[in-house]
Formats: C-alpha cells, structure tokens, sequence
C-alpha cells in the first residue's frame, strides 16, 4: 500500500470525450440562453441618438445612457404596472403557500382516512381541466372580474406543486412528529414549528414555482382584468409591443413632460427596456432561494 504525503497535490482525473462533449454543450445552450437576455440589456442602455444605428447584436451600448429607464419609470402604465405585478405575485405566493401547505400536511399523513380517493381526485385535476369558459363564468358570479383576486386565486392550489410538497413532507422522519405529539404539541404547531422548517428546500421550491407562475401571467389578467390601470406588467408589455404605437402607449398629454423627453426615445429601446424591467425580479429571486436547494437539509435532525 502507497503512502501519500499530507498536503501532496494530486491531479484531477482525466476527462473522457462524454464528459467534453456535455460540458461544451452545456455552455452553447447557456450561451444562447443568456446572449438574448444580455443583448436586450445592452440595447436598452444605449443612449436615444445611437439607438437607430444599434442593429444587430449588441455586445456594448452604444452611448451608454439610463434615458429609456429613466423615461419607463415615468410612465404611468409601466409604474402602475410594475406594483401590480409585485403585488399579484406576492399575494398569490402567500394564499398558494398557505393553502398548500395546508393539504399537503393532511395528505401526507399516513392515517388520513380516505387518502386513496383523495390522491386519485387530484390526480384527475391534473389531466383534466375545466376550462376557460368555466372558470370565466365563476369569477363572473363571484364578482371577481376587474379584481385582483381573480388572477390570484386561479390555482389557488396547483395540484403538481401539491404532490410535490406531499413528498417533501413526507421525508420528515415520523420521530421528530412523535415527540412532539408527546409533548403536547397541536397538529398546527407541528407543521408551523416541526414540518416547515425541516423542509425549507421544499417550500422555497415550490414558492419560487408559484412566484414565476404569478409573474408570468398575462393570458388570464388580459381577460379577467379590464381597467387598465390594473394590468400587471406582463400584459402592459403586450401591449406595447402588439400596438407598436409609443404616443398612444406613453400617452399624448404625457409624450414631452418628461426629463427625457419620451420622443427622443426610439421604440425598440423602450420594448427592451420592458422586457428588462418584466424579466429582473425573478432572476433576483433565483439567488435568494438557491441556499434552501441544497441536499442534507435532513441532515442531524433526529438521531436514530
């Protein structure tokens, strides 16, 4: 038996022509993922007199200038916008999470009566789906349209995210709940102070999936939303881009009261600018939750 030195440097293990081969696949497919995203950014940074000759790809602004955001921010559709969608979203996670987190701690018990045909019923929710129509017609006679609630509480509940929350409680070894049923400890103190927090991994998961669910929506809100001043962003941007009219989207009352005059700004600075604004807080979020994804979140919790 050979007998290494503490501290000797030993070389990594040669890589195969597999292993290469994904590596370099991965970075093309992460370089045509994030060059969009980053051209996009660098055409809304260039100022309003180079914008028109900015075709193509952009790897650096052309007379690096904020004009397009500084204009964006006042705009009252963008402004209003942009609460809306933070507001939806944060709203929505927090009734999704709740009431997820509710069923999934039912369903996960092993004694629940009737846990087979439970299962099964979400289960067909998952193949089967009412339907636009349906679901129209309900906020109809909830008196839910032209309210925010009708986009939040559209899947209040998202059966995928359920199951999934089902399997995150179910890692929770059944010691720790035990000893805490020996203390006294009521059915809603153990998710709150027992489940929850053993399984972070699985609640920032499923809440970052909620987050980009609600961010994302543009469909439904075009629909269940008429006013206007309630759009989230997503749909403010569809329109901008759909209409490709800058005075009737800035507004003709609104077109020179700004800083930055808004007439200087070139139309596809502001789609860029949008597109920026609409795509940055959930890649904000990403970090924030990327600690509870780790592996071992079990790790040390009871001891066998």
């Amino acid at each position: 038996m050979v007998m290494r030195k503490p501290g000797t440097f030993h070389p990594a293990r040669s890589f195969g022509i597999g292993t290469v081969l994904n590596y370099l696949f991965l970075a093309l497919l992460g370089f045509m993922t994030f060059f969009p995203l980053y051209n996009i950014l660098m055409v809304s940074l260039t100022g309003p007199a180079k914008i028109a000759a900015a075709n193509g790809l952009s790897v650096i602004p052309h007379d690096f200038s904020f004009a397009t955001y500084i204009t964006l921010v006042q705009i009252p559709k963008v402004a209003k916008g942009l609460f809306n969608s933070l507001y939806i979203t944060a709203a929505g996670v927090l009734i999704n999470m709740v009431l997820t987190c509710l069923a999934a701690y039912a369903l996960s018990r092993p004694k629940l009566p009737g846990k087979p045909f439970f299962m099964v019923f979400i289960l067909i929710t998952m193949i089967f789906e009412g339907g636009l129509i349906p679901d129209f017609l309900l906020m109809k006679n909830l008196h839910l349209l032209n309210n925010y609630y009708s986009v939040i509480l559209y899947k209040a509940v998202n059966a995928y995210y359920l199951i999934i929350m089902i399997r995150f409680f179910e890692e929770v070894p059944l010691s720790l709940i035990e000893a805490g049923k020996m203390d006294g400890v009521t059915e809603m103190r153990t998710l709150v102070s027992i489940v929850l927090p053993v399984s972070k991994a699985g609640v920032a998961t499923v809440s970052l999936f909620y987050a980009v669910f609600h961010w994302n929506e543009y469909f439904r809100a075009m629909i269940y939303l008429t006013n206007p001043d309630k759009w989230p962003l997503q749909v403010v941007l569809r329109e901008l881009i759909v209409s490709g009219d800058k005075a009737a989207f800035i507004g003709a009352l609104n077109y020179l009261k700004y800083e930055v005059g808004a007439a200087q700004v070139d139309m596809k600075a502001l789609k860029a600018g949008v597109i920026i604004l609409a795509v940055l807080p959930i890649l904000f979020l990403y970090p924030v939750l990327l600690r509870y994804f780790s592996k071992g979140t079990l790790s040390g919790a009871v001891k066998e």
